[in-house]
């Protein structure tokens, strides 16, 4: 076995990126603290061509050294939009037809292997604070709470692998990409 080259990957530059066919989910980042998590958010997105990432409240913004860290240059490929609050941008992406799903453990939430996203429906994924999780008031404004099931001590994941778990699950389940 040989490792690609950079010519087999056929990697778009960000242009193409730009106005190629995006998977119709954006993520929503509630808070996050870490510069490093929301750099490896952007990174994801990138990888499934999302077609961006809300970024509200404390949640820094590009251009941001430690973003950039993690996310080497997926911040010039991604879209993203900061907003002040949660709320305002789950109420802007309602109006725009999104879905409103969170990732969170909450009573009464599907677990991901049991959700299955509604045909031709644009999704906004919600992730919360690592310390405390998405913000009451959001919960509230929420269609779907998804939770990711967990068998070990902790009953939580990084928010950024989090991402990446439901990201490749929405991938494979909503089959976008399929002879398109």
């Amino acid at each position: 076995m040989r490792k690609l080259t950079m010519p087999e990957l056929q990697r778009l530059s960000i242009e193409e990126f730009k106005a190629a066919k995006k998977l119709p989910v954006v993520v929503v980042l509630d808070n996050i603290r870490s510069q490093n998590n929301i750099g490896s958010v952007f990174r994801t997105a990138d990888a499934f061509r999302l077609e961006g990432v809300f970024l509200c409240g404390i949640t820094a913004t590009p251009p941001h050294r430690e973003i950039q860290k993690t996310a080497l240059g997926a911040t010039d490929s991604v879209d993203w939009q900061y907003f002040d609050s949660t709320f305002e941008a789950i109420c802007y992406l309602r109006n725009q037809g999104y879905m409103i799903v969170a990732v969170e453990q909450t009573k009464g939430s599907t677990m991901l292997g049991d959700f299955h996203p509604p045909e031709a429906k644009k999704l906004a994924i919600v992730f919360g604070n690592e310390v405390n999780g998405i913000d009451d008031e959001v919960l509230l404004q929420v269609q779907e709470c998804i939770e990711i099931p967990q068998f070990g001590t902790k009953h939580s994941i990084n928010v950024s692998v989090a991402v990446g778990i439901l990201i490749w699950d929405l991938f494979g389940k909503m089959n976008y990409f399929q002879n398109k």
